[in-house]
């Protein structure tokens, strides 16, 4: 909806120039007529922008863009438009984009022309020269043959009587190339067209040939992809005495949506001058037959002079209020981009200060990732929200931990316990359990999970050293020549967090195989809640009548015929289980608690203190030599500095060409 609104916006300015009115509104001084004084501001502050070149920056603007196929008098137009003669010849004449600021100098006595090209470069030349003159820049930009180039030419024409109007010529379409042109000529030009018609900001300057079928041109086809209601596209019409018949027809049918209109031309022929050519063009669409029948508002180049001016007037003052905005967020951006490049570091003390300001940054980030479950840095990236990713970890970690005794599969009920008492049976009272089989038994349970704690830790480090090393080099990526002894830095480090860790794994194991003891009171309770069961164990074991199958508080059903043959091995075998089970609780939990404190302490000390001792050792080190690297600078940020400065000297020179525009603006009510 906004873009047809702003499209019939346009429209309704430029059809004050339609009808007998804009015909004797021109006819008094011919293109001089279409001059307006209000019009000069903008288009010299948007000249100037285009002269800084601000469209580098990525800020597109207004621009009345020149398109058409090849010899569809599109120089011709041009000619008419500035009073001057361009390059002519056979096959492409425009091999370049020629920029031609048009402006009306009504006191001077002489034409001032001139040519800024190659960087800076002006050449000032003459009515009779120019066209020697453009040849010679283009020669120089694109080589001698036919090649082309999309480097510009500006020609600047300050002239009485020319309209106001900044347009830029573009190679016209060829789909043959000729000897002397590469065989990708066309989609050479074709880039350079779609590069320059594009942008919304863009007003297609469409010209037709009045000989040929609208919608056979190629010129139509390229603007009609990137303009499909045509809401940016005005069209020209040469050649209309040679193409007269059906012309009317063509440009009030409008079969290939020209949005903007069309307006009908008569070029300069052979020595004519352009005050002969506006005469004879006169009196071509007044007295010919067919012609003669075209609104005269859609007729003429001081028609087309004004036409271009409104058009261009309206499309500044629509497009600078987002110019502005553009430029001010560009240079916004650019400014915070280079305050946050590291400073110019001029000695050691220089580097060392902001070594540990890297180092301090680095930290805070890790406290926040690791320690105090803060992620606002990276909202959106759950990898580095380190303490939900830990606390996963440990959750993993303790369900693969059983929450009873792990048995083999198929094993009868307490034959292990069975067999164990038999091996460890000796010379003392009948009704007492030998400990040796309580630490036989523990000892064989334990050794089955102790791989466990050893694959938690070495989870949880490859993890934090994952993130270590992504957010120190975030940090330090203005100095990307120390950042392999960082990597060098940080992996020692964790090769020392892994050996603390193992040997802390270690001894939790060796403790739990050392001796039985806890004084969880949990353990006595489980203990007597298995043992509730043992009468009943018992009296199914002892009383052969009874079904060999029973089921038992924690152990479920269980089979009992296998050991009806040894009561008094059940009845220390069922104790025997029962307390391996209370205690087994135990052993899970200290293996659980302390290894997650471990870790956390661990996490907590590498924030606070392991990375900047590692980090300051391998950089501080031997003789300072991570210093001396980070005092040379890397070519990548350097030439980023420089790219910044460049950017925000430039973006600041524009933002004092348009705020001044804006300020005339407002002040004389414009707007």
């Amino acid at each position: 909806m906004a873009k047809a609104s702003d499209a019939s916006n346009l429209q309704m300015v430029l059809s004050d120039g339609k009808g007998d009115a804009a015909a004797s509104a021109v006819a008094g001084s011919a293109i001089a007529a279409s001059y307006n004084d209000q019009i000069r501001p903008l288009l010299d502050a948007v000249d100037r922008l285009r002269h800084l070149k601000v469209t580098q920056e990525g800020i597109q603007l207004p621009t009345i863009v020149v398109v058409g196929d090849q010899s569809s008098g599109k120089s011709s137009v041009l000619e008419s438009l500035a009073g001057i003669s361009l390059p002519r010849g056979q096959g492409i004449c425009t091999r370049v984009p020629l920029v031609m600021r048009l402006q009306d100098d009504p006191p001077a006595d002489a034409p001032v022309l001139q040519l800024e090209y190659s960087n800076g470069r002006v050449v000032t030349t003459t009515e009779a020269k120019v066209a020697d003159a453009i040849n010679a820049a283009t020669a120089e930009i694109a080589g001698y043959g036919k090649g082309i180039s999309d480097a510009p030419i500006t020609l600047v024409v300050r002239k009485r009587g020319v309209p106001d109007l900044t347009l830029v010529d573009l190679p016209g379409i060829t789909r043959v190339p000729v000897q002397g042109q590469p065989d990708d000529i066309y989609d050479q030009i074709a880039r350079i067209i779609r590069e320059y018609i594009a942008p919304k900001e863009s007003i297609i300057l469409n010209v037709l040939s009045a000989t040929v079928d609208f919608p056979t041109c190629e010129s139509i086809r390229m603007s009609q992809q990137v303009d499909r209601t045509g809401e940016r596209t005005l069209a020209v019409v040469t050649k209309v005495d040679k193409g007269s018949e059906g012309l009317l027809e063509k440009v009030t049918m409008d079969d290939v949506n020209i949005g903007l209109g069309y307006v009908c031309v008569r070029n300069r022929i052979g020595e004519e001058t352009y005050d002969q050519a506006r005469a004879e063009e006169e009196r071509l669409f007044k007295y010919h037959p067919l012609l003669s029948k075209i609104d005269k508002g859609m007729v003429g180049i001081p028609v087309l002079a004004q036409r271009l001016v409104q058009i261009q007037a309206t499309i500044i003052a629509k497009c600078l209020p987002d110019i502005v905005r553009q430029i001010n967020d560009r240079l916004s951006r650019s400014s915070t981009e280079l305050d946050q490049m590291p400073p110019d570091l001029n000695n050691v003390a220089d580097a060392v200060r902001a070594f540990f300001h890297i180092v301090k940054r680095v930290c805070a980030s890790l406290e926040k990732i690791l320690v105090r479950s803060e992620f606002d840095e990276y909202h959106d990236d759950s990898h580095f929200h380190g303490t939900a990713r830990i606390s996963e970890m440990l959750n993993g970690y303790a369900k693969k931990l059983p929450a009873q005794i792990p048995r083999v599969g198929g094993e009868l009920f307490l034959m292990e316990e069975m067999r164990v008492l038999e091996e460890t049976k000796g010379i003392n009272l009948p009704n007492f359990l030998p400990r040796s089989a309580f630490l036989v038994l523990l000892k064989k349970e334990v050794e089955t999970i102790m791989q466990e704690p050893h694959d938690l830790v070495n989870e949880v480090w490859n993890y934090v050293e994952d993130i270590v090393v992504k957010v120190l080099l975030q940090h330090s990526e203005n100095f990307p020549q120390v950042q392999s002894a960082c990597r060098r830095a940080v992996q020692s480090m964790m090769d020392k967090a892994r050996t603390r860790s193992a040997h802390h794994v270690k001894e939790l194991i060796d403790m739990e195989l050392v001796s039985d003891y806890t004084a969880n009171p949990d353990y006595m309770k489980t203990w007597a809640e298995i043992m509730h069961g043992h009468d009943k164990f018992m009296k199914a074991v002892e009383d052969k009548s009874k079904p060999t199958k029973i089921t038992l508080d924690v152990f479920g059903e269980v089979d009992v015929s296998h050991m009806r043959a040894n009561i008094d091995l059940a009845r220390q075998a069922f104790d025997l289980r029962a307390r391996l089970t209370a205690y087994w609780k135990s052993i899970v939990l200290r293996l659980i608690d302390s290894l997650a404190l471990h870790v956390l302490l661990g996490v907590k000390r590498l924030v606070e203190s392991d990375l900047e001792t590692e980090l300051a050792d391998e950089l501080l080190g031997n003789k300072m030599a991570g210093m001396e690297r980070m005092l040379t600078p890397s070519p990548s940020t350097g030439t980023k500095r420089e790219r910044l400065k460049k950017s925000i000297m430039l973006l600041r020179q524009s933002k004092d060409v348009v705020a001044n525009i804006m300020d005339r603006i407002s002040a004389s009510g414009e707007v």
